[in-house]
This record gives structure tokens, sequence and C-alpha cells, in this order.
């Protein structure tokens, strides 16, 4: 019964996933309102199932469960069910309301909780698998529109490299350790220097093969152009949960069965992040596309929770959660905001369009005001303290020179944030621009409270993400 209540959760997604499907494909009408109502309810309750999973190693040591695995699939189902409340309105005026996308979410979202909790490589696999073929679909969602079309082949061929890589590092760590399970991986390492050796080789595949899932530079060349081509609404899933899902996998390959090869990864997580800051800070100075410039924002804002990933101890995990809840917050918000917004019946594409808010929805302009400054790590919004949690790990274990680049490289990304404020604010806009996308308004409100009172109440998203990184630190999550 044990094993069952750990895996229900998965069970109840897949299921959930299946029936609607067919319920959609038989059904006689359009219901697809009623099926992203529903699956917004099956995350919700998967979020509390998840919640509830006892902590423990079931399927012969495939698949586990802890603090750290309940905390981040609680972010992936926040972030989830936050896109599809964003979907709604958007898809319904672009002409691609079908019920084949709440679907494709739910059976994402189960890859991820796989993903998540995977305690062997095998298992890691498969989980990815289940969610990229998830993505590749909703990414080329508007099949009639030829950059959505580009934005799916894009992927999907960037995707399979990503996916090939990790398949072979996953085989080279199979042949030098002589097995697939987390913990058995970690003893062999810890043991055998010949094994510590050749699977590092194995190692760097792997993490290159997670990098590129989340957009860590110099893995990062399909983020701008699928961010751009995919609808909006498949772009605030994309900058949410498979980031969270990845990432927290990153967190727990990498200090669980390779964390005895500390000393060989170190440098190149050290490296990730350093070129990610820089190509985030950088790249998105000269863009004129919103949604590409929010593709370089999530290039750099990976490279910020890297650094914690860097530092190695249980305080770095701690901060790259911190900053990974309040990155969800802060995306959705801002993709909130640009769904809202529409010129001429037609969504909002440039920076340029943007002119003149404040003056036709002053209540739209503040609130992406304020993730913009929140983004930029300016006080006292959340995106200051996910930035001070981070930097501060990241110094505390001897990784100044990389805090340092960090404090720069958001000093240069605050240009193109506080740019957009201002062409908000400042700059002047022909008349049309409209925010007729009500039923956003409650994805924007709460996060833009979520930004805003972080900063009086932090202690319950700081004592989970402390419990969580025990879990990882400890021979207990593994």
């Amino acid at each position: 019964m044990s094993t069952f209540y750990t895996v229900l959760p998965i069970l109840f997604l897949a299921v959930a996933g299946i029936v609607m499907l067919m319920a959609g494909v038989f059904a006689r009408r359009d219901h697809s309102f009623a099926i992203t109502a529903v699956t917004g309810v099956v995350l919700a309750i998967a979020a509390r199932l998840l919640v509830a999973a006892p902590t423990g190693t079931v399927l012969h040591g495939l698949y586990q469960t802890n603090d750290f695995t309940r905390f981040a699939d609680v972010l992936v189902a926040l972030g989830a069910i936050g896109a599809l409340a964003l979907s709604v309105t958007f898809n319904r005026n672009i002409g691609i309301t079908r019920f084949e996308f709440p679907v494709l979410i739910l059976f994402a979202v189960t890859g991820m909780v796989v993903l998540v909790s995977a305690n062997d490589l095998i298992t890691l696999y498969i989980g990815f698998e289940i969610q990229s073929l998830a993505l590749y679909v909703l990414a080329a969602f508007a099949r009639h529109n030829l950059r959505s079309s580009e934005a799916g082949l894009k992927y999907f061929v960037l995707g399979a490299l990503s996916s090939g890589l990790l398949l072979y590092g996953i085989s080279l760590v199979y042949g030098f350790a002589g097995t697939t399970g987390f913990e058995g991986i970690a003893r062999a390492l810890a043991s055998h220097p010949a094994a510590a050796m050749g699977s590092t080789v194995g190692l760097v595949f792997v993490l290159v093969g997670l990098a590129f899932k989340i957009s860590a530079a110099p893995f990062h060349m399909w983020t701008p152009d699928v961010y751009e081509g995919a609808p909006t609404s498949v772009t605030a899933f994309f900058a949410t949960a498979p980031k969270i899902a990845v990432f927290a996998l990153l967190l727990r390959v990498m200090l669980g069965p390779f964390g005895p090869a500390v000393a060989q990864w170190r440098d190149l997580v050290e490296l990730l992040a350093a070129a990610s800051m820089v190509i985030g800070a950088i790249g998105a100075i000269r863009q004129t596309s919103i949604k590409r410039l929010m593709g370089y924002s999530s290039i750099g804002h990976m490279g910020y929770a890297l650094m914690g990933l860097a530092a190695g101890n249980a305080a770095g995990v701690s901060g790259a959660l911190i900053y990974l809840a309040i990155y969800v917050v802060m995306s959705l918000g801002t993709f909130g905001c640009i769904i809202a917004m529409s010129r001429g019946r037609q969504p909002v594409d440039r920076i340029s369009d943007l002119a003149g808010m404040a003056t036709d929805d002053p209540r739209f302009a503040f609130a992406l005001a304020m993730m913009m400054w929140s983004m930029a790590g300016i006080p006292p919004l959340a995106g200051f303290f996910g930035k001070f949690y981070v930097f501060a790990a990241a110094i505390n274990a001897g990784l100044t020179p990389l805090a340092v680049l960090g404090i720069v490289t958001s000093v240069v990304a605050a240009f193109y944030y506080l740019r957009v404020i201002k062409v908000m604010y400042f700059d002047a806009g022909e008349p049309g621009l409209d925010s007729r996308n009500s039923g956003v308004s409650l994805v924007i409100g709460l996060a833009s409270a979520g930004v805003l009172l972080f900063a009086f109440h932090p202690s319950t998203l700081t004592t989970l993400s402390t419990m969580a990184a025990h879990a990882v630190m400890t021979s207990q999550g593994f």
C-alpha cells in the first residue's frame, strides 16, 4: 500500500489525461473550456496527493519521494495551473481553442513528476521523454501559423539532439559504474577511482542534455526562437513548469549520484552559470520582441539559479529553490500582462506596442512594471531576495568571482527591464491598446501580491526550501 500511495499521483495524472483525451475525441461538441477547467482541478488534486505521498523509495529503487520532490512537484503544478489559466482567453482569441491543449499539458506534467522523483537513470530518461514529446506538440500547436510550426520544428530537432546526448551519457555512466541506480552510482564513484574517472565523461553528456532543457548557455540557441514563435500561452508554460522539473532533477543528479565527483563537475556548472548570465544580459539588449526578450531573460535567470548548484551545499540548494519559486511567480505575472494586452485584436508582440499602456490601462501597466522591477532584482520586491540568497550561498562557498559577475550582469540586465517600463510610461502610443482578456486578472493579481509581499513574509518559503535542501544533502534523500 505504501508503494501504491507513492505512485498514486502519477497514476491519477496519467488516467485523467487518458480519460479527458477520450472524452474530447468522442464528444460531439467542442468542450475545450470544460476540459481545461477539469485539467486545472486534476492538477490541484495531484499536487495535494504529491504533498501527502509517503517519504521513501519504491519500485525496487526506481522512484523516490521526499521533501525535495514534494517542493519541486508543487512548483511544477503551480506553473502548469497558471499557464492553463492564461491560455483560456488567449487560445480562443487566436483560434487555437482545442481540447488537446490541456490534455498535452497534463501529459507533460506527468512526465515532469516522474522526472523529479526519478531515482534511476532509466526512470529519468522515461520521464524526460514523456515530458519532451508533449512539449514538441505544444510548441507547434498553432499549426496554421508558420512561426509556430517553425518553433515546433526547431525545438523538436534540437530536443532530439539533447535526448541523444543524455542517453549517450547514461550509457557511459552505466558502462563504468555498472548500475543505473542513483545509490549504486554514488557508491561506485566513491569507492572506485577508475569508475569515477570514466563516469565523468558520461556526466558531461548528462549535464549537457539537462542544460539544454533549462536554456543554460551555450545550449540556449532554441530559446529565443521558440519563445517568439510558440503561442504566448505555450511560452508561459515553457518558461515555468519544464524548467522547474529539469532544474530539480539537475540538483538531485549532481548532488546525489554524482555528489562524490563534485570536484569534477563544479567547474562545468560555474562555466554554465557564467555563460548564461552574460548571454542572458547582453543578448536581450537589442531585442524588439517582448517574447524574445523574455527568452533571453530566462537564460539569465537559469544562470543565477545555477550559482546555487555550483555552491554544492545545502545553502546553495535552498537558495536555488527559493529563486526558482520566485521566478515562476514573476514569469506567470509577466506573461499574464503580455497576454492581457492586444492592439487591434492582435496579441502584443513588440516592445513598442506597449507604448501608452500606462494611460490605456494603468492597472496592468503597474503590474508589468512591478514584474520588470522584480526581475531586475531591485528591492524590496521578491526578485531582489531571490538573487540575494544565491549570491550569499556562492560567496560562502568561495565562489566570489561568480557572485561578482552575477551582480554585474544584473546591473546590465536592469537596462532592458527598465526600458520596458520607460516605453509603457513615457512613450506616446497609438490608440487601440486594450485589455479585454480579463480572465488572466486573477493570475496577475496573485503574482503581483506574491512579488510584493515576499519581503514581509518570507518564512514559509525559506523553511520549505531548507527542508527540501536537507533532503538532497543527507543520505536520507537518496
